[in-house]
């Protein structure tokens, strides 16, 4: 199941739809109601999933990412939302001057699931998303600490065993790099994989980063099973245990999915 989540389009869009409507925004409404007529933003939308609930609660959304194949299928999958005109699918980069001139302070929510673990520069980007924010806006960001089991990605490796060893995308890069040419992995794979090990990003770090760029965390919650689990391998989706969530550093070894809200 874990395996045919990341080939299986139509699976993954219906299992973020699923889990954004019970999870992601459920999170975000304990400190932001959502009304009929607030803009969001989905950086790394993929092919829509978490927009959907977004669009059905009457939000105008608006999903920006830069493999156009993943929005060709978006297009496809939501093409009647589409229509309606408060759906809206762009391949661009928002570090753009054409972005960034039509929407500073545009939104009263930004949306980045599983994505800022992927970005290179998060000490200049997650202050730059600030600049997007309407008064009173927030940015919701779910991600797994790096230091988690599988926190390098590497369940997209394609050999055998390289796909299912947890940890082993903390050892030093050259090792690293050894290990995946050994499994037998092809140049893309080992490209992504690196590429992760590079951006991964710890629950002490993102935090930092936060509160240098002078946001505040609004709400936070770590997960000791991620609820996509449940889809992923028919687990049940669980908090962190409180007193283990209060030890720094050594609970990102066991939190396998964090969600904060931040806001100016």
């Amino acid at each position: 199941m874990a395996f045919e989540h990341h080939s299986n389009h139509r699976m993954r869009f219906d299992q973020q739809v699923e889990n954004a409507r019970d999870y992601v925004i459920p999170f975000i409404e304990q400190k932001l109601k959502l009304e009929s007529g607030m803009r969001v933003l989905e950086v790394g939308c993929g092919e829509g999933g978490v927009l959907k609930p977004f669009f059905d609660r009457g939000l105008t959304t608006l999903g920006v990412d830069l493999d156009q194949p993943r929005l060709d299928l978006a297009e496809d999958f939501l093409s009647n939302e589409i229509s309606t005109g408060r759906m809206v699918f762009l391949n661009q980069n928002i570090l753009e001057k054409t972005f960034t001139d039509q929407f500073t302070g545009h939104f009263d929510l930004i949306i980045l699931k599983d994505v800022i673990e992927h970005i290179h520069g998060q000490e200049t980007f997650i202050p730059f998303l600030g600049t997007l924010l309407r008064p009173g806006g927030q940015i919701f960001f779910g991600f797994p600490p790096w230091y988690m089991p599988f926190g390098g990605h590497q369940q997209i490796a394609k050999g055998k065993w390289t796909s299912k060893i947890p940890w082993y995308h903390l050892l030093p890069m050259s090792w690293y790099l050894a290990i995946l040419k050994w499994g037998g992995e092809g140049q893309h794979a080992i490209d992504s994989l690196i590429d992760v090990k590079q951006t991964g990003i710890s629950i002490e770090r993102f935090e930092r980063i936060c509160k240098q760029s002078g946001f505040r965390i609004i709400e936070r919650q770590w997960f000791l099973i991620n609820p996509i689990y449940r889809f992923k391998f028919g687990l049940k989706p669980r908090k962190q245990f409180y007193l283990l969530g209060l030890i720094p550093f050594f609970r990102n070894f066991w939190t396998t999915c964090a969600y904060y809200t931040i806001g100016k």
